[in-house]
Protein backbone atom coordinates (compact mmCIF):
# COMPACT_ATOMS: atom_id res chain seq x y z
CA UNK A 1 0.00 0.00 0.00
CA UNK A 2 1.34 3.39 -1.00
CA UNK A 3 0.66 6.34 1.25
CA UNK A 4 0.65 9.93 0.13
CA UNK A 5 3.24 12.06 1.93
CA UNK A 6 1.96 13.92 4.95
CA UNK A 7 1.18 17.57 4.12
CA UNK A 8 3.54 20.01 5.74
CA UNK A 9 2.40 23.37 7.14
CA UNK A 10 3.54 26.47 5.35
CA UNK A 11 5.32 29.36 7.02
CA UNK A 12 3.30 31.40 9.48
CA UNK A 13 2.17 34.73 8.10
CA UNK A 14 1.16 37.87 10.01
CA UNK A 15 -2.59 38.41 10.42
CA UNK A 16 -4.64 41.47 11.25
CA UNK A 17 -8.35 42.12 11.23
CA UNK A 18 -9.28 43.33 7.72
CA UNK A 19 -9.19 47.08 7.21
CA UNK A 20 -12.22 48.47 5.33
CA UNK A 21 -12.30 51.27 2.80
CA UNK A 22 -14.76 53.98 3.83
CA UNK A 23 -16.81 56.14 1.45
CA UNK A 24 -20.25 57.61 0.90
CA UNK A 25 -22.91 57.75 -1.79
CA UNK A 26 -24.47 61.02 -2.98
CA UNK A 27 -27.65 60.22 -1.02
CA UNK A 28 -25.65 60.29 2.23
CA UNK A 29 -25.37 56.52 2.76
CA UNK A 30 -22.02 55.63 4.34
CA UNK A 31 -20.34 52.61 2.74
CA UNK A 32 -17.60 50.39 4.13
CA UNK A 33 -16.15 47.89 1.67
CA UNK A 34 -13.66 45.13 2.31
CA UNK A 35 -12.25 43.03 -0.53
CA UNK A 36 -11.63 39.44 0.61
CA UNK A 37 -10.18 37.41 -2.28
CA UNK A 38 -11.60 33.93 -2.43
CA UNK A 39 -14.78 34.80 -0.50
CA UNK A 40 -17.31 34.10 -3.22
CA UNK A 41 -20.23 34.48 -0.80
CA UNK A 42 -20.59 38.22 -0.26
CA UNK A 43 -21.95 39.54 3.02
CA UNK A 44 -23.75 42.88 3.27
CA UNK A 45 -24.74 44.45 6.58
CA UNK A 46 -26.85 47.60 6.73
CA UNK A 47 -27.18 49.51 9.99
CA UNK A 48 -30.22 51.76 10.36
CA UNK A 49 -30.19 54.34 13.14
CA UNK A 50 -33.66 53.43 14.41
CA UNK A 51 -33.00 52.66 18.10
CA UNK A 52 -35.50 51.01 20.41
CA UNK A 53 -35.59 54.11 22.60
CA UNK A 54 -37.21 55.92 19.64
CA UNK A 55 -40.25 53.63 19.69
CA UNK A 56 -43.41 55.57 20.58
CA UNK A 57 -44.92 55.08 24.00
CA UNK A 58 -47.12 52.00 24.12
CA UNK A 59 -45.63 50.58 20.90
CA UNK A 60 -42.63 48.63 22.19
CA UNK A 61 -41.84 46.09 19.48
CA UNK A 62 -42.68 48.26 16.48
CA UNK A 63 -38.99 48.28 15.44
CA UNK A 64 -38.99 44.47 15.49
CA UNK A 65 -42.16 44.25 13.39
CA UNK A 66 -40.71 46.79 10.95
CA UNK A 67 -37.46 44.85 10.62
CA UNK A 68 -39.35 41.62 9.91
CA UNK A 69 -41.55 43.40 7.37
CA UNK A 70 -38.55 44.38 5.22
CA UNK A 71 -38.73 40.90 3.67
CA UNK A 72 -42.51 40.98 3.17
CA UNK A 73 -42.85 42.82 -0.12
CA UNK A 74 -42.03 46.14 -1.77
CA UNK A 75 -43.62 48.53 -4.24
CA UNK A 76 -42.43 46.17 -7.00
CA UNK A 77 -43.03 42.71 -5.52
CA UNK A 78 -45.56 41.05 -3.25
CA UNK A 79 -44.23 39.11 -0.27
CA UNK A 80 -44.32 35.85 -2.25
CA UNK A 81 -42.67 37.42 -5.30
CA UNK A 82 -39.96 39.03 -3.17
CA UNK A 83 -39.14 35.69 -1.52
CA UNK A 84 -39.01 34.03 -4.95
CA UNK A 85 -36.63 36.69 -6.29
CA UNK A 86 -34.30 36.20 -3.35
CA UNK A 87 -34.36 32.46 -3.91
CA UNK A 88 -33.46 32.88 -7.58
CA UNK A 89 -30.41 34.84 -6.46
CA UNK A 90 -29.44 32.19 -3.95
CA UNK A 91 -29.60 34.97 -1.35
CA UNK A 92 -30.73 35.19 2.25
CA UNK A 93 -32.06 38.41 3.79
CA UNK A 94 -32.62 38.82 7.52
CA UNK A 95 -33.22 41.75 9.85
CA UNK A 96 -33.53 42.37 13.57
CA UNK A 97 -33.92 45.30 15.95
CA UNK A 98 -31.80 45.99 19.03
CA UNK A 99 -31.12 48.94 21.30
CA UNK A 100 -28.69 50.78 18.95
CA UNK A 101 -30.84 50.31 15.84
CA UNK A 102 -31.94 47.89 13.13
CA UNK A 103 -29.57 45.57 11.27
CA UNK A 104 -30.37 44.13 7.84
CA UNK A 105 -28.12 41.27 6.66
CA UNK A 106 -27.73 39.93 3.13
CA UNK A 107 -25.63 36.99 1.92
CA UNK A 108 -25.40 36.18 -1.78
CA UNK A 109 -23.01 34.54 -4.27
CA UNK A 110 -20.80 37.22 -5.76
CA UNK A 111 -22.14 36.54 -9.27
CA UNK A 112 -25.65 37.57 -8.13
CA UNK A 113 -24.60 40.57 -6.05
CA UNK A 114 -26.06 43.31 -8.32
CA UNK A 115 -29.49 41.64 -8.44
CA UNK A 116 -29.53 40.98 -4.67
CA UNK A 117 -28.43 44.53 -3.84
CA UNK A 118 -31.30 45.74 -5.97
CA UNK A 119 -33.75 43.70 -3.92
CA UNK A 120 -32.18 44.96 -0.70
CA UNK A 121 -32.44 48.53 -1.95
CA UNK A 122 -36.13 48.01 -2.80
CA UNK A 123 -36.79 46.63 0.69
CA UNK A 124 -35.19 49.69 2.30
CA UNK A 125 -36.44 52.26 -0.19
CA UNK A 126 -40.09 51.23 -0.56
CA UNK A 127 -41.24 48.45 1.78
CA UNK A 128 -44.88 47.55 1.25
CA UNK A 129 -45.95 47.27 4.90
CA UNK A 130 -49.21 45.75 3.65
CA UNK A 131 -51.96 45.57 6.25
CA UNK A 132 -52.32 41.80 5.93
CA UNK A 133 -48.60 41.15 6.27
CA UNK A 134 -48.23 43.40 9.32
CA UNK A 135 -51.22 41.73 10.97
CA UNK A 136 -49.64 38.33 10.36
CA UNK A 137 -46.30 39.45 11.79
CA UNK A 138 -48.03 40.83 14.87
CA UNK A 139 -49.91 37.55 15.37
CA UNK A 140 -46.65 35.63 15.00
CA UNK A 141 -44.97 37.83 17.57
CA UNK A 142 -47.85 37.38 20.01
CA UNK A 143 -47.58 33.62 19.52
CA UNK A 144 -43.88 33.76 20.40
CA UNK A 145 -44.40 35.46 23.75
CA UNK A 146 -45.75 32.45 25.72
CA UNK A 147 -42.83 30.33 24.48
CA UNK A 148 -40.34 32.98 25.62
CA UNK A 149 -42.05 33.20 29.02
CA UNK A 150 -41.64 29.42 29.37
CA UNK A 151 -37.93 29.59 28.56
CA UNK A 152 -35.98 29.97 31.84
CA UNK A 153 -33.02 31.82 30.31
CA UNK A 154 -35.27 34.30 28.48
CA UNK A 155 -37.34 34.82 31.60
CA UNK A 156 -34.22 35.46 33.66
CA UNK A 157 -32.91 38.02 31.15
CA UNK A 158 -36.25 39.85 31.16
CA UNK A 159 -36.30 40.00 34.96
CA UNK A 160 -32.69 41.18 35.22
CA UNK A 161 -33.35 44.11 32.86
CA UNK A 162 -36.48 44.96 34.84
CA UNK A 163 -34.49 44.94 38.07
CA UNK A 164 -31.48 46.92 36.89
CA UNK A 165 -33.05 49.78 34.95
CA UNK A 166 -35.74 52.34 35.86
CA UNK A 167 -39.14 51.71 34.29
CA UNK A 168 -38.95 54.80 32.07
CA UNK A 169 -35.72 53.60 30.42
CA UNK A 170 -36.32 51.47 27.31
CA UNK A 171 -33.63 49.01 28.39
CA UNK A 172 -35.82 47.93 31.31
CA UNK A 173 -38.39 46.42 28.94
CA UNK A 174 -38.21 43.46 26.52
CA UNK A 175 -36.52 44.32 23.23
CA UNK A 176 -39.31 42.87 21.11
CA UNK A 177 -42.18 44.24 23.14
CA UNK A 178 -44.84 42.73 25.36
CA UNK A 179 -48.32 41.43 24.67
CA UNK A 180 -49.80 44.77 25.77
CA UNK A 181 -47.64 46.78 23.35
CA UNK A 182 -47.34 44.43 20.38
CA UNK A 183 -51.13 44.09 20.00
CA UNK A 184 -51.29 47.88 19.45
CA UNK A 185 -49.04 47.73 16.39
CA UNK A 186 -50.57 48.12 12.93
CA UNK A 187 -49.29 49.02 9.48
CA UNK A 188 -49.78 52.74 10.12
CA UNK A 189 -47.58 52.57 13.24
CA UNK A 190 -44.90 50.63 11.38
CA UNK A 191 -44.88 53.08 8.48
CA UNK A 192 -44.75 56.07 10.82
CA UNK A 193 -41.73 54.62 12.62
CA UNK A 194 -40.07 53.86 9.28
CA UNK A 195 -40.65 57.36 7.91
CA UNK A 196 -39.39 58.97 11.11
CA UNK A 197 -36.15 57.01 11.46
CA UNK A 198 -35.10 55.12 8.32
CA UNK A 199 -33.16 57.15 5.75
CA UNK A 200 -29.85 56.76 3.86
CA UNK A 201 -28.22 59.76 5.52
CA UNK A 202 -28.20 57.99 8.88
CA UNK A 203 -27.49 54.48 7.57
CA UNK A 204 -24.30 52.56 6.84
CA UNK A 205 -23.79 49.65 4.45
CA UNK A 206 -20.90 47.20 4.91
CA UNK A 207 -19.94 45.03 1.91
CA UNK A 208 -17.42 42.21 2.38
CA UNK A 209 -16.33 39.53 -0.10
CA UNK A 210 -14.34 38.85 -3.25
CA UNK A 211 -14.98 42.05 -5.21
CA UNK A 212 -12.50 41.28 -8.00
CA UNK A 213 -13.89 42.36 -11.35
CA UNK A 214 -16.94 44.07 -9.82
CA UNK A 215 -17.50 47.78 -10.31
CA UNK A 216 -18.95 48.15 -6.84
CA UNK A 217 -19.32 51.92 -7.18
CA UNK A 218 -21.57 51.46 -10.20
CA UNK A 219 -23.57 48.65 -8.58
CA UNK A 220 -24.12 50.67 -5.42
CA UNK A 221 -25.11 53.76 -7.41
CA UNK A 222 -27.77 51.80 -9.29
CA UNK A 223 -29.17 50.06 -6.19
CA UNK A 224 -28.70 51.58 -2.74
CA UNK A 225 -27.83 54.90 -4.39
CA UNK A 226 -31.42 55.18 -5.64
CA UNK A 227 -32.70 55.26 -2.06
CA UNK A 228 -33.66 58.80 -1.12
CA UNK A 229 -34.54 60.58 2.09
CA UNK A 230 -33.83 63.74 4.02
CA UNK A 231 -31.38 64.25 6.84
CA UNK A 232 -32.36 64.06 10.48
CA UNK A 233 -31.35 65.99 13.57
CA UNK A 234 -29.36 63.95 16.09
CA UNK A 235 -31.58 62.32 18.69
CA UNK A 236 -30.99 63.17 22.35
CA UNK A 237 -29.67 60.07 24.09
CA UNK A 238 -31.01 59.41 27.59
CA UNK A 239 -28.45 58.59 30.27
CA UNK A 240 -28.21 54.95 31.32
CA UNK A 241 -28.85 54.60 35.02
CA UNK A 242 -29.00 51.32 36.91
CA UNK A 243 -29.51 50.03 40.42
CA UNK A 244 -26.99 47.26 41.11
CA UNK A 245 -27.60 47.05 44.85
CA UNK A 246 -26.77 43.47 45.80
CA UNK A 247 -30.00 41.47 45.97
CA UNK A 248 -31.64 38.22 44.89
CA UNK A 249 -34.89 37.89 42.93
CA UNK A 250 -36.47 34.46 42.62
CA UNK A 251 -38.87 33.95 39.71
CA UNK A 252 -41.07 31.18 41.02
CA UNK A 253 -41.47 28.08 38.84
CA UNK A 254 -43.19 25.49 41.08
CA UNK A 255 -41.96 21.98 40.40
CA UNK A 256 -38.89 23.07 38.40
CA UNK A 257 -36.07 20.52 38.60
CA UNK A 258 -33.43 23.10 37.63
CA UNK A 259 -32.65 26.67 38.59
CA UNK A 260 -31.57 29.15 35.95
CA UNK A 261 -28.94 31.58 37.27
CA UNK A 262 -28.35 35.06 35.87
CA UNK A 263 -26.15 37.38 37.92
CA UNK A 264 -25.39 40.82 36.55
CA UNK A 265 -24.81 44.53 36.65
CA UNK A 266 -23.77 47.22 34.17
CA UNK A 267 -20.20 48.31 33.53
CA UNK A 268 -17.80 49.91 31.09
CA UNK A 269 -18.53 49.85 27.36
CA UNK A 270 -16.09 49.44 24.47
CA UNK A 271 -15.00 53.08 24.48
CA UNK A 272 -13.61 52.77 27.98
CA UNK A 273 -9.87 52.13 28.14
CA UNK A 274 -10.51 49.29 30.61
CA UNK A 275 -12.45 47.29 27.99
CA UNK A 276 -9.57 45.04 26.78
CA UNK A 277 -8.57 44.15 30.35
CA UNK A 278 -12.23 43.58 31.23
CA UNK A 279 -12.62 41.23 28.25
CA UNK A 280 -9.50 39.31 29.22
CA UNK A 281 -10.35 39.05 32.92
CA UNK A 282 -13.95 38.04 32.24
CA UNK A 283 -12.74 35.32 29.90
CA UNK A 284 -10.47 33.96 32.64
CA UNK A 285 -13.42 33.98 35.04
CA UNK A 286 -15.98 32.25 32.84
CA UNK A 287 -15.24 32.40 29.14
CA UNK A 288 -14.46 28.76 28.43
CA UNK A 289 -14.53 25.22 29.80
CA UNK A 290 -11.17 25.78 31.49
CA UNK A 291 -12.20 28.99 33.27
CA UNK A 292 -12.41 29.29 37.04
CA UNK A 293 -16.18 29.05 37.27
CA UNK A 294 -16.35 25.92 35.15
CA UNK A 295 -13.38 24.37 36.92
CA UNK A 296 -15.12 24.66 40.28
CA UNK A 297 -18.85 24.40 39.54
CA UNK A 298 -18.63 21.90 36.70
CA UNK A 299 -15.47 19.85 37.06
CA UNK A 300 -14.99 19.77 40.84
CA UNK A 301 -18.57 19.95 42.13
CA UNK A 302 -20.65 18.66 39.20
CA UNK A 303 -23.40 21.23 39.76
CA UNK A 304 -23.80 22.24 36.13
CA UNK A 305 -22.98 21.54 32.50
CA UNK A 306 -21.40 24.96 32.25
CA UNK A 307 -21.35 28.52 33.62
CA UNK A 308 -20.35 31.52 31.55
CA UNK A 309 -19.26 35.05 32.35
CA UNK A 310 -19.58 37.66 29.60
CA UNK A 311 -19.92 41.33 28.73
CA UNK A 312 -22.62 42.41 26.26
CA UNK A 313 -22.65 45.98 24.97
CA UNK A 314 -26.00 47.70 25.46
CA UNK A 315 -25.05 51.06 24.04
CA UNK A 316 -21.61 52.37 23.18
CA UNK A 317 -20.83 56.06 22.95
CA UNK A 318 -17.72 58.19 22.65
CA UNK A 319 -18.87 60.57 25.39
CA UNK A 320 -18.90 57.87 28.03
CA UNK A 321 -22.69 57.51 28.24
CA UNK A 322 -22.61 53.92 27.01
CA UNK A 323 -22.76 50.75 29.07
CA UNK A 324 -22.37 47.00 28.86
CA UNK A 325 -24.22 44.24 30.67
CA UNK A 326 -21.76 42.19 32.73
CA UNK A 327 -23.24 38.84 33.66
CA UNK A 328 -22.72 35.27 34.83
CA UNK A 329 -25.16 32.72 33.47
CA UNK A 330 -25.82 29.01 33.89
CA UNK A 331 -28.19 26.43 35.32
CA UNK A 332 -27.98 23.92 38.17
CA UNK A 333 -30.26 21.25 39.57
CA UNK A 334 -32.68 22.57 42.17
CA UNK A 335 -31.03 20.97 45.21
CA UNK A 336 -27.65 22.42 44.24
CA UNK A 337 -28.86 26.04 43.96
CA UNK A 338 -27.64 27.12 47.40
CA UNK A 339 -24.30 25.27 47.31
CA UNK A 340 -23.61 26.41 43.74
CA UNK A 341 -24.18 30.06 44.62
CA UNK A 342 -22.03 29.69 47.72
CA UNK A 343 -19.16 28.29 45.67
CA UNK A 344 -19.64 30.92 42.97
CA UNK A 345 -19.27 33.67 45.55
CA UNK A 346 -16.19 31.89 46.91
CA UNK A 347 -14.66 31.99 43.43
CA UNK A 348 -15.30 35.74 43.20
CA UNK A 349 -13.89 36.40 46.67
CA UNK A 350 -10.81 34.28 46.01
CA UNK A 351 -10.27 36.09 42.74
CA UNK A 352 -10.38 39.45 44.52
CA UNK A 353 -8.01 38.24 47.27
CA UNK A 354 -5.46 36.32 45.22
CA UNK A 355 -5.85 37.53 41.63
CA UNK A 356 -5.47 35.68 38.35
CA UNK A 357 -2.39 33.63 37.55
CA UNK A 358 -0.04 34.30 34.66
CA UNK A 359 -0.96 30.90 33.25
CA UNK A 360 -4.66 31.83 33.18
CA UNK A 361 -3.85 35.10 31.47
CA UNK A 362 -1.65 33.40 28.86
CA UNK A 363 -4.31 30.81 27.99
CA UNK A 364 -6.95 33.52 27.66
CA UNK A 365 -4.77 35.59 25.32
CA UNK A 366 -4.04 32.56 23.18
CA UNK A 367 -7.72 31.66 22.97
CA UNK A 368 -8.91 35.18 22.24
CA UNK A 369 -6.10 36.37 19.97
CA UNK A 370 -4.68 33.14 18.58
CA UNK A 371 -7.94 31.89 17.08
CA UNK A 372 -8.97 35.22 15.58
CA UNK A 373 -7.90 34.27 12.01
CA UNK A 374 -10.25 31.27 12.19
CA UNK A 375 -13.06 33.34 13.67
CA UNK A 376 -12.94 35.71 10.72
CA UNK A 377 -12.59 33.23 7.89
CA UNK A 378 -16.01 34.08 6.45
CA UNK A 379 -17.18 37.32 4.91
CA UNK A 380 -20.23 37.37 7.17
CA UNK A 381 -18.07 37.30 10.32
CA UNK A 382 -16.01 40.26 9.09
CA UNK A 383 -19.09 42.20 7.96
CA UNK A 384 -20.86 41.59 11.26
CA UNK A 385 -17.95 42.92 13.30
CA UNK A 386 -17.53 45.98 11.07
CA UNK A 387 -21.25 46.71 11.47
CA UNK A 388 -20.90 46.29 15.24
CA UNK A 389 -18.19 48.96 15.17
CA UNK A 390 -20.45 51.26 13.17
CA UNK A 391 -23.41 50.99 15.52
CA UNK A 392 -21.13 51.43 18.54
CA UNK A 393 -19.44 54.53 17.08
CA UNK A 394 -16.01 52.92 17.07
CA UNK A 395 -13.13 53.61 14.66
CA UNK A 396 -12.70 51.25 11.70
CA UNK A 397 -9.49 49.81 13.15
CA UNK A 398 -10.97 49.10 16.60
CA UNK A 399 -10.99 45.31 16.30
CA UNK A 400 -7.43 45.20 15.00
CA UNK A 401 -6.27 47.44 17.84
CA UNK A 402 -8.26 45.39 20.37
CA UNK A 403 -6.27 42.24 19.63
CA UNK A 404 -3.02 44.15 20.05
CA UNK A 405 -4.23 45.58 23.36
CA UNK A 406 -5.40 42.16 24.59
CA UNK A 407 -1.97 40.72 23.87
CA UNK A 408 -0.33 43.59 25.76
CA UNK A 409 -2.61 43.38 28.82
CA UNK A 410 -0.89 42.02 31.90
CA UNK A 411 -2.20 39.73 34.62
CA UNK A 412 -2.51 42.52 37.19
CA UNK A 413 -4.57 44.69 34.81
CA UNK A 414 -6.87 41.81 33.91
CA UNK A 415 -7.37 40.96 37.58
CA UNK A 416 -8.25 44.53 38.53
CA UNK A 417 -10.72 44.80 35.66
CA UNK A 418 -12.62 41.58 36.38
CA UNK A 419 -12.73 42.22 40.13
CA UNK A 420 -14.19 45.69 39.46
CA UNK A 421 -16.62 44.18 36.96
CA UNK A 422 -18.00 41.60 39.42
CA UNK A 423 -17.87 43.03 42.97
CA UNK A 424 -19.46 40.52 45.34
CA UNK A 425 -21.63 43.15 47.05
CA UNK A 426 -22.95 44.85 43.87
CA UNK A 427 -24.53 41.98 41.92
CA UNK A 428 -28.20 41.46 41.12
CA UNK A 429 -28.96 37.74 41.16
CA UNK A 430 -32.00 36.38 39.30
CA UNK A 431 -32.99 32.76 39.93
CA UNK A 432 -35.72 31.08 37.89
CA UNK A 433 -36.79 27.98 39.79
CA UNK A 434 -38.93 26.43 42.50
CA UNK A 435 -39.07 29.12 45.19
CA UNK A 436 -40.34 26.73 47.86
CA UNK A 437 -37.09 24.76 47.62
CA UNK A 438 -34.46 27.42 46.94
CA UNK A 439 -35.41 30.57 48.87
CA UNK A 440 -34.25 29.47 52.32
CA UNK A 441 -30.87 28.02 51.22
CA UNK A 442 -30.19 31.19 49.24
CA UNK A 443 -31.29 33.49 52.06
CA UNK A 444 -28.83 31.72 54.36
CA UNK A 445 -25.94 32.79 52.10
CA UNK A 446 -26.49 36.47 52.98
CA UNK A 447 -25.69 37.72 49.49
CA UNK A 448 -28.55 40.22 49.48
CA UNK A 449 -32.23 40.66 50.24
CA UNK A 450 -34.30 37.86 48.69
CA UNK A 451 -37.67 38.54 47.06
CA UNK A 452 -39.99 36.25 45.13
CA UNK A 453 -41.96 37.15 41.98
CA UNK A 454 -44.15 35.05 39.72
Amino acid sequence: MQFHPQPQPGPATPWAFPAPERGALPNGLTVLRCDRPGQKLVAVEVFLAAPLEAEPKGLDGVATIMSRAFTEGTDKHSAEEFAAELERCGATLDAFADHPGVRVSLEVPVSRLPKALGLLADALRAPAFADGEIERLVRNRLDELPHEAANPSRRAAKQLSHELFPADLRMSRPRQGTEETVKNIDSAAVRAFYEAHVRPATATAVVVGDLTGIDLDAVLAETLGAWTGDTAAPRPVPAITADDTGRVVVVDRPGAVQTQLLIGRIGADRHDRVWPAQVLGTYCLGGTLTSRLDRVLREEKGYTYGVRAFGQVLRSAEDGTGAAMLAISGSVDTESTGPALEDLWKVLRTLAAEGLTDAERDVAVQNLVGVAPLKYETASAVAGTLADQVEQHLPDDFQAQLYARLAATGTVEATAAVVNAFPVDRLVTVLVGDASRIVEPVRALDIGEVTVVS
